[in-house]
């Protein structure tokens, strides 16, 4: 595959991001970096859902017009981005106009394929999830994510056919078991598509915060079919001069949360059909960070903000708990004990200071320069080399808390050589000094692999590691195949310097 398209789900702004959604974009960032890594041309797309009623009356709220507080929200977003190191290559609003023109397109194919028409829709509506919901899903009368009673709605809207598409999504499902992952999620829209399809509404009356429907201007296109088509407005759905669409559509991989599969693999697949556009080729439902327990909600009051996490021991150590501690796919936990047991144990102790021994002893033993060792260290090269090979099958298949784990088994493996080499006693003997030259150079280059290993994880401290290794190129120039491969280097000058992850107390 000579290209890859991954998108993250676009998030309502009606406040700051929590703790939860820097999850999916931090593992969807991951992910976007392995491919970059691997040698795959990646576009990597978020962006922010602002045709949402809460946005309107939180803005509303702070005395501002939707447009100008969407502007703000725009720029907080962006910098907790930027501060978690997410590396987005586009960032789309649903107000902007290019998505404008791809929801008119969209809808008006829908339109000419005969699957919208008007009605009455009546039932209860989530404000929070900004979602209808059916009786049998309400828990105890409430909204099974956001526990709140939803609202009785009766209203004229316009339907598109979303039960005409059943047979079409089962054969999608028959045909391409891997077009959701992880099998969990599969087996829950098997389930719903078992019990039949009901069409929906796809727009709200009397709304004037949103897109027009263009076949309805005193309506509004329903915010969440809005909100899926920037998925391909983003690449020019629409545009008849833009010709990205075909060189990007359809996307490779949408990472969204559990709650919202079947919305981006019943409801989006069947608009598509609609439309005669292609599929995307695979969606991944990842779990829930809970907090303490809880599911982190902003409605719910339980979340905390990434940025401030982060602030404590900085973004890297952050994206690696998130990656390692979750299995992903399912639900994990945070807590501040966790977090900081953690941090001490895989960055302070093992990673942090092996890369301040190994730097130490190649500076007191031989002033910071290894020249060609005579011999190579033949059990380390060898599970250097067994172990990309399991990180790159992980990556592959989406396990990347097992992927974070086999470039941590391999610092594991760097210590022991080292408990069992014994630099220090080969130092003091100078018959052993080629020996010593040959387990410098294992040690180093044992770290330098295994910190290109954890570029996709940990970007800014993997680069620096690499760069105290005698690593000189910039991490975008490096290749997973040729930069995971063992090397004996003619000269390697490495940097002693302070330490990455001071114990905390």
């Amino acid at each position: 595959m000579s290209r890859f398209y991954l998108t993250t789900a676009i998030d309502y702004v009606n406040s700051r991001p929590h703790l939860g959604t820097a999850y999916e974009k931090i593992t969807a960032d991951v992910i976007a970096r392995y491919k970059r890594l691997s040698g795959v041309t990646t576009r990597f797309l978020m962006g922010n859902d602002e045709h949402s009623q809460n946005v309107f009356r939180r803005a509303r709220e702070l005395g501002l017009e939707p447009l100008e507080y969407c502007n703000r929200m725009e720029q907080e977003f962006r910098g907790v981005w930027q501060a978690l190191g997410i590396s987005f290559d586009d960032f789309i609003r649903t107000t902007e106009p290019r998505h404008r023109v791809g929801v008119t397109w969209m809808v008006e194919r829908i339109a000419t394929a005969g699957d919208l028409y008007e009605g009455f829709y009546e039932g209860w509506y989530c404000v929070s999830c900004e979602a209808f919901k059916q009786e049998k899903d309400l828990v105890d009368g409430n909204c099974p994510i956001h526990r709140v009673r939803p609202e009785w709605i009766r209203e004229r809207n316009h339907f598109f056919r979303l039960s005409k598409y059943r047979d079409a999504l089962v054969s999608l499902f028959d045909r391409h078991p891997e077009f959701l992952l992880p099998d969990v999620r599969r087996n829950e829209i098997l389930r719903l598509l078992e019990g039949g399809l009901e069409d929906i509404s796809i727009s709200r009356a009397g709304q004037a915060w949103g897109i027009p429907l263009p076949t309805d201007p005193s309506s509004a296109v329903y915010v969440w079919f809005d909100a899926l088509i920037n998925y391909a407005s983003a690449v020019g759905l629409g545009d008849a001069h833009d010709a990205r669409f075909a060189e990007w559509w359809p996307a490779d991989l949408h990472v969204i949360g559990k709650d919202i599969t079947r919305f981006h693999t019943v409801v989006w697949p069947a608009m598509l059909m609609s439309a005669g556009l292609e599929l995307p080729r695979q969606v991944f439902g990842h779990g829930w960070v809970h907090l303490g327990g809880q599911k982190m909600s902003k409605s719910l009051g339980t979340t905390l903000d990434p940025a401030e996490v982060a602030g404590k021991f900085g973004a890297d150590p952050l994206r690696l708990y998130l990656v390692k501690e979750i299995p992903y796919g399912q639900d994990g936990d945070f807590t501040w004990e966790r977090y900081e047991e953690r941090y001490n144990v895989d960055l302070a102790n093992n990673l942090g200071n092996l890369v301040s021994r190994v730097a130490a002893m190649v500076d007191k033993y031989r002033g910071g320069r290894l020249g060609a060792p005579e011999s190579s260290p033949d059990a380390l090269a060898s599970k250097a080399s067994e172990t990309v090979q399991v990180y790159r099958r992980a990556m592959d298949g989406f396990a990347l808390h097992e992927a974070a784990a086999a470039a941590f088994r391999l610092v594991d493996a760097a210590n022991e050589f080292i408990a069992q080499t014994e630099p220090w006693a080969l130092a003091r003997d100078p018959a052993q000094a080629g020996r010593l030259d040959a387990v410098l150079s294992g040690a180093v280059e044992t770290v330098r692999i295994a910190a290109v290993l954890l570029l996709p994880v940990m970007p800014a401290a993997a680069a620096e590691i690499l760069a105290r290794m005698g690593e000189n190129r910039p991490p975008a120039s490096l290749r997973l195949d040729e930069d995971t491969t063992w090397r004996v280097e003619p000269e390697r000058v490495v940097s002693k310097a302070s330490a990455l992850w001071p114990r905390a107390e």
